[in-house]
């Protein structure tokens, strides 16, 4: 696989369809990212983001970060850069 893992799930808001990630890589709107998981797999593009409630165009590893996502995911699931 050429993916790059950039970071992992810790929460998903089902309400809202919005899950965190805790990066380990850098993570920019525009990107393509792939969810992996025991249940999900998925790829779709950044299209906003947000930290500490404001939106942001660039992330890097350690901050944790949220993200409107297509489809359900779970604690742990991993989060690649395409």
């Amino acid at each position: 696989m050429a993916d790059k893992k950039i970071g992992e799930f810790t929460h998903y808001y089902s309400n809202i369809g919005v899950g965190t990630i805790m990066l380990s890589g850098t993570l920019k709107v525009g990107d393509s990212i792939r969810i992996l998981g025991a249940t999900s797999d998925f790829e779709q593009s950044v299209d906003e983001m947000q930290f500490d409630h404001k939106s942001i165009k660039k992330a890097k590893a350690g901050q944790e970060v949220g993200l409107k996502v297509e489809d359900k995911v779970r604690d742990k699931d991993e989060v690649y850069l395409v």
